[in-house]
C-alpha cells in the first residue's frame, strides 16, 4: 500500500508518530559543523597581541613618533629645559670600592711584633733569622691590615646633560638622587633643577 505520505501519516496511529517524534528529537539537538573559524575569540585575541607587539617594536627602534604636547605648557616646560645647560638625568650611580693606602705604621707595628715573636723561637744563628724572618712577615701582615682597615666606597654617578653629553662626578658618601632623577650639576655638586 503506497499513498500520499499524509495519508500514511494518518493510518499509522499515534504509536507510530510518537516514534518518528522520538527519532527525529536526537537529530534536532545535535549542534551541527559548521565550515569555518573553530575559535573566533582565539584568533581575536592573537591579532590583538601581534598588533600590539608590532606597535611596542617600533616604539622601542623609534620608529614611532614622540608624542609632544602641542598646549602652552608644553611649550613652556621645553623652553625651560633647553635654557638650563647644567641641567640633566641621573643616567647611573654605581659603588666603587677604593683600596685603603697604608701610611706605614702598620709595617712599623707588625715588623715591631713579628720580631718579638721570631726572637722567641730557635737559639743562636737559628733565634736570629727568626727574627729576621718574623719582622719581615709582621711588616707586610701589618702594613697589609693597616690598608684593608682603611678601605673605603666612592659613588660614581653619571648624568646625561640635556645637551647629549654625559658627566661622571664622584661622591664620597650615598647620593641623596636617584637614576633617572632630573638633576642641576653646580661647581661640581649635584642639587635638585630650579
Amino acid at each position: 500500500m503506497t499513498g500520499s505520505p499524509a495519508q500514511e501519516h494518518s493510518r499509522s496511529g499515534p504509536a507510530q508518530e510518537i516514534m518518528q517524534t522520538a527519532s527525529t528529537a536526537g537529530r534536532a539537538h545535535t549542534p551541527q559543523r559548521r565550515p569555518g573559524i573553530l575559535y573566533p575569540v582565539m584568533l581575536i585575541a592573537a591579532i590583538a597581541v601581534i598588533v600590539f607587539s608590532i606597535v611596542g617594536i617600533a616604539t622601542m627602534m623609534g620608529w614611532l613618533p614622540s608624542a609632544l604636547s602641542g598646549g602652552a605648557a608644553g611649550k613652556a616646560a621645553a623652553a625651560s629645559a633647553a635654557s638650563c645647560d647644567d641641567c640633566g638625568v641621573i643616567e647611573s650611580i654605581r659603588a666603587l670600592p677604593v683600596k685603603g693606602q697604608g701610611s706605614g705604621a702598620g709595617a712599623v707595628g707588625g715588623g715591631v711584633v713579628g720580631g718579638v715573636l721570631g726572637n722567641q723561637v730557635g737559639q743562636g744563628r737559628g733565634r736570629a733569622v727568626a727574627t729576621v724572618i718574623g719582622a719581615g712577615a709582621g711588616a707586610y701582615a701589618g702594613n697589609e691590615i693597616e690598608k684593608n682597615l682603611k678601605d673605603s666606597v666612592t659613588y660614581q654617578i653619571r648624568v646625561r646633560m640635556n645637551d647629549g653629553t654625559v658627566r661622571t662626578l664622584h661622591e664620597p658618601a650615598q647620593p641623596a638622587v636617584t637614576v633617572g632623577q632630573k638633576v642641576r650639576i653646580t661647581e661640581r655638586v649635584i642639587a635638585a633643577p630650579g
